[in-house]
């Protein structure tokens, strides 16, 4: 019994200790938690360091050649000659709900544009800002027009072609080549350059474009100043002159004047006249899940005043997108209900997401390219663009791939085969 009472205190004090310890650390970690869990609910509020926390992701869009940023996105082959920065995803990559498209177009819809944010010529803004929630229908004189290219039939393919008043070479390479409308006449399509005016004397007067014209019948041309900012009305000009003047043409598709574009493939492959037409599509190289650039020295900085939702809708690079007629007309009056931007592709998608409509999939990712693709005429006959050709370049493969086309990928076999026995016979004369 002693020895016992001499014991028992100093095991209970013992026990005593470790248990109002265990309770302190469960206590501690208990109260850690609590803290993770109020850090995460509130991290939105705190001031945002985009340069510290958003990852960019190279893009290159029309011919143009921004600041050069680090880059971290796609390790596709293909992709990895993506360049400039113009969307800089903070998040992973997304598909927009139907909701999400609707609170997009509402942060653009109603809003005022600012001349000095969006960067676009007052003369021009200012005759398009229409009365209450409509843009004005309609706003510019056409100066050159062509309203009776489909009076007699109705194409199967309309080009709308960007191109600027100056760049009459490339107008000249495209009209060579897969511009030629002689190409397939069995089908029919039309080729239309779309411009404004000139921005400054470039000693191309407007008088030799009206000759151009005059010879051609192909330039559809409206009084607004042609500039990159006003891409967005080029492009609308073109769908509403469809809407207006060939609103049974089954197909369309919206390039710009530096691309290839295989007219053949695009034809016979993806579109197949053979096929009942198709409604409600729209297609091209995908842009998912994007971010406005709010980086004020970018040539695409979005002032979040003019776009203030996180995330763009789906939409299709401006290089070459391809879309059903009835399409034409239900983007135009769409966009009489939204405030213009000047990123013409993003503006494109916003008319989609108000109209419920979602672009498509091409068939094969690697048929529609926004930036230059090496050539082979086993490459080029298996897509439809590839960005970035001087009017020169444009003749030269053009041809090439014309009279390769129908044995492209052996001929490429042949000439590799050729270049590994060529190799292997100088490897065994320098032994």
């Amino acid at each position: 019994m002693q020895w016992r009472r001499r014991h028992c205190c100093p095991i209970k004090m013992t026990w005593n200790i470790k248990r109002s310890l265990f309770r302190m650390h469960m206590m501690g970690l208990l109260l850690l938690a609590l803290l993770f869990t109020i850090f995460l609910n509130c991290k939105d509020w705190l001031p945002s360091q985009s340069g510290l926390r958003e990852n960019t992701v190279a893009y290159t869009m029309h011919d143009l050649h921004p600041v050069k940023e680090q880059a971290e996105g796609n390790q596709s082959s293909l992709q990895s000659l993506w360049r400039e920065s113009l969307f800089v995803p903070s998040k992973p990559p997304m598909n927009f709900s139907s909701h999400q498209s609707e609170v997009a177009v509402q942060s653009i819809s109603g809003m005022e544009a600012s001349l000095s944010t969006n960067k676009t010529n007052g003369n021009t803004l200012h005759r398009e800002m229409g009365v209450g929630e409509q843009l004005a229908p309609n706003p510019y004189r056409y100066l050159l027009n062509e309203p009776y290219k489909c009076q007699d039939s109705s194409p199967f393919l309309i080009l709308l072609i960007a191109v600027e008043p100056g760049h009459v070479e490339a107008r000249n390479a495209i009209r060579q080549t897969w511009g030629n409308e002689s190409m397939f006449m069995d089908v029919g399509f039309v080729r239309l350059f779309l411009m404004g005016m000139k921005s400054s004397p470039d000693g191309h007067p407007q008088s030799t474009i009206v000759e151009e014209s005059f010879q051609h019948h192909d330039i559809i041309q409206q009084d607004f100043t042609d500039t990159y900012y006003n891409l967005t009305i080029k492009t609308l000009m073109g769908m509403n002159w469809v809407a207006e003047y060939c609103p049974h043409t089954r197909y369309v598709m919206k390039t710009d004047s530096d691309m290839f574009v295989n007219t053949e493939y695009l034809i016979q492959k993806l579109l197949k006249p053979e096929l009942p037409p198709q409604h409600n599509y729209f297609t091209g190289y995908l842009m998912r899940g994007y971010a406005p650039n709010r980086n004020k020295d970018s040539k695409w900085y979005m002032p979040p005043e003019l776009y203030s939702s996180e995330r763009y809708p789906i939409f299709c690079s401006g290089t070459g997108y391809v879309f059903s007629g009835d399409m034409a007309g239900k983007i135009y009056q769409a966009s009489l209900s939204i405030r213009r931007l000047h990123l013409e592709d993003v503006y494109v998608g916003i008319c989609l997401a108000k109209l419920r409509i979602d672009p498509v999939p091409p068939p094969n990712e690697f048929l529609f390219n926004h930036w230059r693709v090496s050539y082979s005429s086993c490459k080029y006959s298996h897509l439809i663009t590839s960005h970035q050709f001087q009017p020169s370049e444009l003749i030269k493969y053009w041809n090439h791939l014309q009279s390769n086309k129908h044995n492209a990928c052996i001929n490429m076999a042949k000439e590799k085969s050729s270049k590994m026995h060529h190799r292997k016979l100088e490897w065994e004369r320098l032994r």
